[in-house]
């Protein structure tokens, strides 16, 4: 008894230590059997069979294993260190343990001298008036309540694509407000003698007077419907106003003081609005990739996701949770077929692997003859647009004109509505996944729509500077059809722009409503039923809005207050797209996720700046600028304005910019840039790492509990059948 009752208190000694292992550690006096029994656990195991080096300074630093129960003393040590960088707020911890850490913050700072709690009080004042500016500036949001009732009603996804076009309409208000205050404003209040100012105007040094010709209009009777193909096409009375490049032929505002140099602010507003929108997008989708990157999980991991955590808790119409519910099937689905693929694709022999192989080359020939198809089809069009448009309105009818204006751009809008059917067609033949064949389509639809813009800008290039006579070796550039190149680009912008928009609204009204009618109205018909309603398709809508800033930020060079009409554009196709959504579509089955959705559009928009900057950069940089008219008459090229701007700097500063320009400075800056490159690789593939074993470890927490319940099952079984046997 004595015996029994000594080993009572050594077993209730040691649930006492196995309820409370954060006091474990590796001194000699702390091996007892609970010790033992962690150690038989799974992930110890693992650790220690893979880790030994870990486990080593484990043993150094006198502890064996640290498990959740340690983590108030980790609160103590660690985290307490923290407290004077980081808010409280930040820490993913329960109500109670902030409010001690909290109460050790005010702890400590009774200790601090008067000039730390100072600094402590006002970094705490300013963050408060930060949060409050925050809350103040999403009241003030454009088409806040709208964006949250479509969020509501439709989910996340489609609220994206309506966010994303509030996105753009404020980069493109931006960019306006840009290219008026750096170009418009100077010469609005020297026009209107708001200021004493007065316009310097650019001097013809040793130039050819051919060269200066510009011809904007033929006098003599005009027809009343000239106005509206002036209206619709850039041409005749608009072409001499501020809308386009040719009205800037100014050197520079003189004001009292000093002389504004139009020509440099000209320049500094382009590659200001390109440096803009390339920080911005970056800027807004490094939070998108962030998420998509955490989310790049395992299949498993995947199908738990979708079950436990894909329910958009934003929706609150039955109809869109019944979408949901179908979107998420949709998407276990689609893993699933993914799943067979992927174990399809383990399956394969080396003969059935050549043929599918050739098979996906041999269609993507087919691709590539459509695309070249298209971009020459366009080459054709503004070609014999380009010969054609300069004969005499009066010896064509209305028709006849407006369509040679238009030709480029109704071309380039078939091809932007064929290609994306037969790439839909073609990719059913390749044997891919079906996220894939989803992803796929959408590049091939990005580069297509996006490269027949830059097709048009350098079919317009190459026409601008080849001529055979003797005219483009004195000007430079074919001055008897271009007298003013710019400007016609100008014009060729401006004409995709208002017939993009037009297309946007004869669809909807003419296409989306009457389908909508003959849906609810005729439904005994099952031809119309088989037709169905219009899907509101968010990747067709996002290419469509992104070739409509792509065309903005190569026109914005050519004619300036293009930014102003792309904000209008998009601000009226906000509220037409919201009616179409709410009354004539329906949503697609195949939904986004808001954070997939962000990231695609911000993704798309910046292949489309990057596509924007090429045509732009060889304008300014190789072609010869216009002699007749614009701000840079008195330059060989658009870029030249800057060397000259540098040349009147003092010596010195002359000398470092050079420096900084220069190859010698040039190559070490690129082979430190790419080290630093190299170093972020190698973080990312640590962190990679790191995540890895982050999630072996989650497996190993499960097989932990796992264990952890069959050895209490087997103490329980063996309590219970002690009393049978006594």
């Amino acid at each position: 008894m004595s015996e029994g009752n000594a080993g009572d208190p050594g077993h209730g000694s040691s649930r006492q230590r196995a309820v409370h292992p954060e006091n474990l550690s590796l001194g000699p006096s702390c091996f007892s059997p609970p010790v033992n029994f962690l150690q038989e656990l799974p992930s110890y195991r693992s650790v220690a069979r893979r880790r030994t080096n870990i486990l080593s300074r484990d043993k150094q630093s006198g502890t064996l294993l640290k498990p959740t129960g340690s983590f108030s003393s980790q609160l103590d040590g660690g985290i307490t260190e923290n407290l004077n960088s980081q808010s409280i707020r930040k820490y993913a911890l329960n109500i109670s343990e902030k409010r001690r850490l909290r109460d050790i913050q005010e702890t400590q700072m009774k200790y601090l001298s008067e000039w730390d709690q100072w600094k402590r009080y006002s970094s705490k004042s300013w963050k408060r008036f930060i949060e409050k500016a925050r809350e103040m500036t999403t009241h003030l949001e454009l088409w806040r309540k709208d964006i949250r009732s479509i969020e509501g009603k439709f989910g996340t996804g489609i609220q994206s694509y309506f966010s994303f076009l509030r996105f753009l309409v404020v980069l493109n208000l931006v960019i306006f407000l840009i290219i008026f205050m750096l170009v418009l404003l100077p010469i609005i209040l020297t026009k209107y003698k708001i200021t004493n100012s007065t316009f310097v105007l650019i001097p013809f040094k040793d130039m050819d007077m051919q060269c200066t010709l510009y011809p904007i209009s033929s006098s003599g009777l005009i027809y009343f419907y000239s106005y509206i193909i002036d209206l619709l096409s850039g041409t005749g009375f608009l072409e001499e106003t501020s809308l386009f490049y040719g009205h800037y032929t100014i050197d520079g505002v003189k004001f009292q003081n000093f002389t504004y140099d139009l020509p440099l602010a000209y320049l500094i507003s382009t590659i200001a609005y390109l440096a803009l929108s390339l920080l911005w997008i970056v800027k807004r989708s490094v939070e998108g990739f962030k998420i998509n990157l955490i989310r790049s999980e395992e299949h498993f991991q995947s199908y738990c996701n979708k079950i436990f955590a894909g329910w958009d808790f934003c929706i609150t119409n039955r109809s869109m949770a019944e979408l949901k519910h179908s979107s998420l099937r949709y998407e276990l689905r689609a893993d699933l077929e993914e799943e067979r693929i992927r174990q399809k694709i383990a399956e394969r022999t080396s003969e059935e692997t050549i043929r599918i192989y050739s098979l996906r080359l041999f269609l993507n020939c087919i691709v590539l003859a459509v695309l070249a198809a298209c971009f020459y089809a366009i080459y054709l069009a503004t070609t014999f647009s380009q010969e054609h448009m300069k004969k005499e309105i009066d010896k064509m009818v209305f028709g006849e004109n407006l369509l040679i204006l238009y030709l480029p751009s109704i071309v380039i809008t078939l091809a932007n509505f064929i290609t994306p059917i037969i790439f839909a067609k073609i990719i059913h033949y390749e044997d891919y996944s079906p996220g894939f064949e989803i992803r796929l389509t959408i590049l091939r639809c990005v580069f297509m729509r996006l490269a027949t813009i830059c097709v048009l800008v350098f079919t317009l290039g190459s026409k601008i500077t080849s001529c055979g006579d003797s005219t483009c070796e004195l000007c430079g550039y074919n001055q008897k059809l271009y007298p003013c190149w710019e400007t016609q680009v100008g014009q060729e912008m401006y004409k995709l722009m208002i017939f993009d928009f037009i297309i946007i609204l004869a669809v909807t009204l003419f296409v989306d409503f009457p389908r909508k009618l003959l849906v609810t109205y005729c439904a005994s018909s099952k031809l119309i039923q088989c037709w169905g309603q219009q899907e509101f398709a968010i990747p067709d809508n996002v290419l469509g809005i992104v070739y409509g800033q792509t065309i903005c930020w190569i026109g914005a060079f050519f004619s300036p207050l293009l930014p102003a009409i792309a904000t209008l554009k998009f601000v009226i196709i906000f509220y037409v797209k919201e009616l179409s959504l709410l009354y004539t579509c329906r949503p697609s089955p195949r939904q986004f996720r808001a954070s997939n959705s962000n990231f695609f559009f911000l993704l798309v928009l910046l292949i489309g700046l990057c596509l924007a900057i090429i045509p732009l950069t060889i304008s300014m940089a190789r072609i010869p600028s216009s002699k007749a008219c614009g701000p840079f008459t008195n330059f060989n090229t658009t870029w030249e304005v800057i060397p000259q701007t540098v040349s009147t700097f003092p010596s010195s500063l002359q000398t470092l910019i050079h420096g900084v320009t220069s190859e010698a400075f040039a190559v070490p800056f690129f082979m430190i840039i790419c080290l630093v490159m190299f170093y972020f690789i190698a973080l990312a593939g640590a962190h990679k790492r790191v995540v890895a074993q982050l999630r072996e470890q989650l497996s190993l927490e499960s097989r932990d509990k796992r264990y952890l319940i069959q050895k209490l099952t087997e103490a329980q079984r063996d309590v219970r059948s002690q009393p049978a046997l006594a």
